[in-house]
C-alpha cells in the first residue's frame, strides 16, 4: 500500500507553530470536536473519524500536516521549555520586538541545588504563562517536551545538566511541583495550561561513550534498581502528578527498545501506575522509532519495527518513520486500525483539554500576550533561582568580601560567558549578565583577562592574566566546563578540570593574593583546589541562566547569603577508571565502587548535599512520642482491603518538626535535609537515603524557623531483588543534614509488609528480534 507522505503546511503561510481551528464558521463547526459540552475523548473521536487512512498515517509524526480539507490546521507537537521557553521546531523567536525573547531560568542542575520546591512551582508557572503567550502569538505550540528526569548517576553524562541531580526522591519531589506549574494544576479543569512531557522513559543516561551510542544502547537494569532508582521519578509523573505526556527513550532496557517495550509502556506505565486517562499519550524521542530497526535491529523489517512501537503504545513518532512505514505495515496486518485511531484520539483529546478547539473568549489562557513575557517579577525570579542554586564549596573566611575600595582581577574562560550560562535547550534571553559585567555594575574596579580558553593547552594568555592579577588585591577565576565539553550526544571521558585551567589556577594561587575560584558547568574534580590553602574560596554556580553573573557577584559580596546544596556527588577524577558508563548497577561489587551517595564506597571530593554558609546553624528535632512501631498497624484496615487506592506507599507515617536556629551573625536561608539510615531490608544497606527536605528562607541571626518533614510508608520502604516494595522490620534513624545536626531513632517490628508488587516481564512482552 503506497501513501502520499505530507510533512507540513507551515511553509505555505510563513512560520506558525499552531493555527487554531475555526470552530465558529469553519468546516469543523458542525462536528462534535467543536462541541464544548462534549467530553474530550468524544470530541477527539469525532475529529479522527473524519480522517481517511492516509490522513491518519500522515498525522502520526511530530510535524503533523493536519487535514486541510476539513479545516484542521498543521500542528507541530515538538516544543521545548526545559528552563524557560526554548528554541525548537515548535517555538519561534522573532528577530526583534514582540516574542523575540523569553525568561531564561537556570538549568535544572542549578535549580535542583536550591532544594526549593516552591521555587520550582513558581518557575514552572512563569514558563507556562510565557509558553501560552507565545502560542497565542502563533509562535509556539501547546505541547512541551520537558522535563528531563533521568537520574544523573554518572558525572560523565553530557545531559546531566538538564536534570535536578542524582537522587530519585529529590527528582520526584522537584518534578511534582514542575508539572503542577506547567500544566496549571495536578488535575487542571477544564483546561490544561500546557502539556508537560516527562522524559526519557527509561534508563537513559548515556550519549556517546567509547563507541556506545544512545541510539542502540541496551541498558541492563535489575528489577530492584528499576523500582528503587530509575523509575520513581516517572512513577511520580504518571501515577501521582498526572502528567499528560511521556517520552520513550532511544535505548533498550533489558533487550527491548524502550519505544517498542510493552512491559514499560503498557504493563508498568498504563496498567500498574494506572496512567489511563483518555488524553494521556506517549511520544518517541526524535527518531527513536527509526532507531528500533536501524540501531537495535529489532523486528523482522522496517514495517514490523514501526508497528511494534505503535502496538506497544507509542502514540506519536518524533520523526517520519511512522508515516513512511505504517501504510505497508497496515496492509501486512501488523496492527489494527483501532490501535492507530486510539493513538490519534489520545493526542487530539489532549489538544481539546488545552482549549485548542474552543473559542478564545471562553478560556483564561488565550488572553495572555507578550505583555506577560519577561515581566519584572519573572526577571526577579530568574535572579532568585540562580542565587538559591549557587553552592559555597569552600571558604576560609574570605567570603563575603567588600570590594568597593579594592582592585579586582576577573580571569578565566567563563568570566565574560553569556549564552554559555544558559546551558542547552535554551531560548533567546532578554539579557545575559556576565560575571565581569555584573562586577563592573557593582562599582568594583575590575580588570579582565581571559587567561586561557576552556579546554586549550595553549598558555599564551597566562602572562597577561598573571600581570592583571599582580596589579589587583582580589583575584576571581571563573572557569570549569560548558556545552563544548558536555552536551547532548557528547559524554565526557574525564571529570577533571579540562585543558590547562588548573595550571593557571595554581600559578594565580602562588601570588599570595585573596583568591576565589568560581566553577561553572557540572561537577569536576576540585580536590587540588580543596587542598590548596592559597585558594581561599570555591563556589559552584552550574548554568545560572540570564542573570547568572549578577547572582554570582551578589553571593561573593554578601548581598545574598549562599544556601545551595550539591545535588550530585563530586567524585575524584579516578572514578571514570573504576566503572564504565555502560554499567547500570548501583550497588558496589568487585567490579564497581557503587554509584551515587547511597552506594559509593570511595571518598568523594564533596558529598551530595554539601554546602557551606556565611553563618552557623543548629537543629533540634522534635521526636514523635513513639519509638517502636508494629508494621501491621501502620496500614489502616480499610486501605488494606483496597489493594489499589490509595497507594500504600503514600500512607503517612510521621510528620517530624525540625527547628533550625541561626547561631551566627548573618541572615541566611537553610536547607533541611532529612536522611534515613539503618539496618533494614536487603543487604547491602544504603549508606543513607534522602527522604524529606525543605528550604527555610531568611532566618535572621539568633532566630529560628521550623520545617515539617513528612514521612510516608514509602519513605521507609525498600525493594527486594524482584522489585517488590516492602516495609521491613529493623532499626531506623532519621538524620538531619550531612553532619547529623539532629536525629531520631525508631524501630519497626513484626513481619515485613508488601506495599507494592512489581510487575514481572513476560516472554510475550518481547516480539521477535532480527
Amino acid at each position: 500500500m503506497t501513501l502520499k507522505l505530507v510533512t507540513g503546511l507551515a511553509t505555505l503561510i510563513g512560520f506558525v507553530s499552531a493555527v487554531f481551528p475555526d470552530c465558529g464558521k469553519g468546516p469543523l463547526s458542525n462536528n462534535t470536536v467543536c462541541n464544548t459540552k462534549a467530553a474530550p475523548y468524544a470530541r477527539a473521536s469525532a475529529l479522527v473519524g473524519l480522517f481517511t487512512l492516509e490522513e491518519k498515517i500522515n498525522n502520526t509524526q511530530n510535524k503533523s500536516p493536519g487535514v486541510p480539507r476539513i479545516g484542521l490546521p498543521a500542528y507541530e507537537w515538538w516544543s521545548e521549555a526545559l528552563h524557560g521557553v526554548a528554541r525548537s521546531p515548535g517555538v519561534h523567536f522573532a528577530s526583534s520586538g514582540n516574542f523575540s525573547y523569553a525568561t531564561s531560568f537556570p538549568q535544572p542542575i542549578t535549580m535542583g541545588a536550591a532544594f526549593d520546591d516552591d521555587l520550582i512551582l513558581s518557575v514552572a508557572t512563569v514558563t507556562s504563562t510565557e509558553a501560552r503567550a507565545f502560542s497565542n502569538g502563533y509562535d509556539a505550540g501547546l505541547n512541551y517536551w520537558t522535563p528531563n528526569i533521568n537520574p544523573y548517576k554518572d558525572p560523565r553524562w553530557g545531559r546531566g545538566q538538564e536534570t535536578p541531580g542524582e537522587d530519585a526522591f529529590h527528582l520526584s519531589s522537584y518534578v511534582d511541583q514542575l508539572i503542577i506549574g506547567l500544566q496549571g494544576g495536578r488535575d487542571a479543569q477544564p483546561f490544561k495550561k500546557i502539556v508537560a512531557t516527562c522524559k526519557h522513559y527509561a534508563g537513559y543516561d548515556l550519549e556517546d561513550w567509547q563507541g556506545n551510542y544512545r541510539y542502540g544502547f541496551n541498558a541492563i537494569i535489575t528489577d530492584q534498581d528499576l523500582r528503587e532508582y530509575y523509575l520513581p521519578p516517572f512513577q511520580q509523573c504518571a501515577r501521582d502528578s498526572n502528567v499528560q505526556s511521556i517520552m520513550c527513550s532511544y535505548n533498550a532496557v533489558n533487550g527491548v527498545p524502550a519505544c517498542s517495550d510493552t512491559y514499560l509502556l503498557q504493563t508498568i506505565l498504563r496498567e500498574h501506575w494506572k496512567w489511563t486517562d483518555e488524553d494521556q499519550w506517549i511520544t518517541s524521542d526524535c527518531d527513536a522509532v527509526k532507531n528500533v530497526w536501524e540501531d537495535h535491529d529489532y523486528g523482522a523489517d522496517e514495517e514490523e519495527a514501526a508497528a511494534s512501537s505503535l502496538n506497544a503504545g507509542t502514540d506519536l513518532d518524533c520523526g517520519t518513520y511512522y508515516p513512511e512505514h505504517l501504510g505497508l505495515a497496515y496492509s501486512q496486518g501488523l496492527f489494527n486500525l483501532s490501535t492507530l485511531d486510539r493513538s490519534l484520539i489520545r493526542r487530539y483529546a489532549s489538544l481539546v483539554r488545552l482549549g485548542y478547539f474552543d473559542p478564545a473568549d471562553t478560556q483564561p489562557y488565550r488572553q495572555l500576550t507578550f505583555a506577560d513575557v519577561s515581566t519584572i517579577a519573572a526577571q526577579s525570579l530568574a535572579l532568585r533561582a540562580a542565587e538559591e542554586g549557587i553552592v559555597l564549596l569552600k571558604n576560609d573566611g574570605i567570603l563575603p568580601f567588600d570590594a568597593s575600595n579594592k582592585s579586582v582581577a576577573i580571569i578565566g574562560p567563563w568570566a565574560q560567558a553569556s549564552t554559555e550560562m544558559q546551558g542547552n535547550y535554551y531560548g533567546i534571553a532578554p539579557y545575559l549578565h556576565t560575571v565581569y559585567g555584573a562586577a563592573q555594575k557593582s562599582g568594583w574596579s575590575v580588570t579582565y583577562s581571559l587567561g586561557t580558553n576552556l579546554s586549550s593547552s595553549d598558555n599564551d594568555g597566562f602572562e597577561e592574566a598573571l600581570a592583571a592579577a599582580r596589579k589587583s588585591e582580589i583575584i576571581i577565576y571563573v572557569g570549569g566546563v560548558d556545552n563544548s565539553i558536555e552536551n547532548e550526544e557528547k559524554d565526557r571521558n574525564e571529570i577533571s578540570w579540562p585543558g590547562n585551567q588548573l595550571d593557571l589556577i595554581n600559578q594565580l594561587s602562588n601570588l599570595n593574593k585573596k583568591f576565589i575560584v568560581v566553577q561553572m558547568g557540572t561537577q569536576v574534580d576540585s580536590s587540588s583546589l580543596v587542598s590548596n590553602a592559597a585558594v581561599n574560596a570555591l563556589v559552584w554556580a552550574g548554568y545560572p541562566g540570564q542573570d547568572g553573573g549578577t547572582a554570582v557577584v551578589n553571593i561573593l559580596k554578601g548581598k545574598v547569603a549562599p544556601a545551595g546544596r550539591l545535588p550530585v556527588t563530586q567524585y575524584p577524577a579516578s572514578y571514570v577508571n573504576d566503572i564504565p558508563m555502560t554499567n547500570m548497577d548501583l550497588r558496589p561489587s568487585s567490579s564497581s565502587p557503587g554509584r551515587t551517595y547511597k552506594w559509593y564506597t570511595g571518598k568523594p571530593v564533596f558529598e551530595f548535599g554539601h554546602g557551606l554558609h556565611y553563618t552557623n546553624f543548629s537543629a533540634k528535632l522534635e521526636s514523635p512520642a513513639s519509638t517502636t512501631y508494629t508494621i501491621s498497624s501502620l496500614v489502616p484496615r480499610d486501605i488494606e482491603a483496597n489493594a489499589q487506592q490509595p497507594w500504600k506507599d503514600l500512607i503517612p507515617f510521621a510528620t517530624v518538626p525540625v527547628t533550625v536556629t541561626n547561631t551566627g551573625k548573618v541572615s541566611s536561608d537553610f536547607v533541611v535535609l532529612g536522611y534515613l539510615t539503618g539496618t533494614f531490608g536487603p543487604t547491602p544497606y544504603p549508606k543513607k537515603s534522602l527522604t524529606a527536605y525543605k528550604r527555610l528562607h531568611g532566618i535572621s541571626a539568633g532566630q529560628s524557623q521550623t520545617a515539617q518533614l513528612k514521612l510516608t510508608l514509602g519513605s521507609l520502604a525498600r525493594a527486594d531483588e524482584s522489585g517488590d516494595l516492602y516495609l521491613y522490620p529493623g532499626q531506623y534513624s532519621l538524620v538531619i543534614d550531612n553532619d547529623a545536626k539532629a536525629l531520631w531513632n525508631f524501630t519497626l517490628v513484626g513481619e515485613k509488609l508488601l506495599l507494592d508488587a512489581w510487575p514481572k516481564r513476560l516472554q510475550t512482552d518481547i516480539p521477535s528480534i532480527k
